[in-house]
């Protein structure tokens, strides 16, 4: 799923092309994105684009009259720049923004139809789409603290909810613990300030990181290579290479389609995290450190 820095990567792809132009027309290819009624989806044709937001996930595209597009990409949706008029083709073409110097197409790879596309006006129901959690550059580390210990949770769900920190998703919460070296299963009640206080510099560095590398690669252009999984982390969907910190190779949790992954030298001092399917089919064997982890693969 395009997080933080995939969608701010959008947004500043996108300012120079559409902010101050006339959206001509939308054409939608899929009746199931477009998830609201009122105002019609007409309201915005023939409007010019006044500004662009990020909201959690979600880009929004402000128009006259206080009239909003919205669209949350989900898990295999993706943004694409076209020529103008750009033809729908293939199934997984959703929907076209035409615009005079280029159409903006919405794709949704796989069959499931996540992605949506919502119309609405104000502010008060651009607040409603809103899932509240707090922005990490505008938050300082007592409000990221509180914000994150509201509930005795893991780093790592409290990292991934929407409702307590804007625009962080899987990819990069592994990436933000691997930079802290906390453990993606420490609970955020039973951290220290000096461990808070790594956890606040390292989500705001490893955030800011990753915008900056993605709005470097685009180097103008439009953002094309979206993806969870880039060779440049550290240990998000690195499982079995080694960690780039201390050689070790990385480890995973598997919990149904989300998959943890950490560094046990770096992260849990050498412990090894069960992972619930694994663990469950070794019971008793299920190696608790590296070190027992070497030895069962040598038997």
């Amino acid at each position: 799923m395009p997080e933080l820095p995939d969608i701010a990567a959008y947004l500043s792809a996108l300012e120079p092309r559409i902010v101050g132009q006339r959206l001509e027309r939308v054409r939608l290819a899929s009746p199931f994105l477009l998830r609201t009624a009122e105002p019609p989806l007409s309201s915005v044709e023939g409007r010019v684009v006044r500004e662009l937001r990020r909201i959690g996930k979600r880009i929004a595209i402000g128009f006259d009259d206080d009239l909003w597009l919205v669209l949350h990409l989900m898990i295999a949706g993706r943004l694409h720049w076209r020529p103008p008029g750009a033809k729908l083709a293939g199934r997984n073409q959703l929907a076209a923004f035409d615009f005079p110097d280029g159409s903006l197409v919405l794709t949704e790879a796989g069959t499931k139809r996540r992605a949506s596309l919502h119309v609405v006006r104000g502010e008060d129901a651009l607040r409603a789409v809103d899932p509240g959690g707090i922005d990490v550059f505008a938050a300082d580390l007592d409000a990221f603290r509180r914000a994150l210990s509201v509930e005795n949770r893991t780093l790592k769900r409290a990292l991934t909810d929407p409702r307590i920190a804007s625009g962080i998703g899987n990819a990069y919460s592994d990436e933000i613990l691997h930079a802290a070296g906390l453990s993606p299963i420490a609970l955020t009640h039973k951290l220290t300030p000096q461990e808070w206080e790594r956890l606040y510099t390292a989500t705001r560095a490893t955030l800011q990181l990753w915008i900056d590398r993605l709005r470097d690669e685009a180097e103008g252009g439009f953002p094309e290579g979206v993806t969870a999984f880039r060779k440049d982390m550290a240990v998000h969907g690195r499982f079995g290479e080694p960690c780039p910190r201390c050689g070790e190779p990385v480890q995973r949790i598997r919990f149904a389609d989300n998959e943890t992954n950490y560094c046990a030298r770096c992260q849990t001092e050498g412990r090894l995290l069960a992972d619930r399917s694994l663990s469950r089919l070794l019971k008793a064997d299920w190696p608790r450190t590296l070190e027992e982890l070497d030895e069962l693969k040598r038997r």
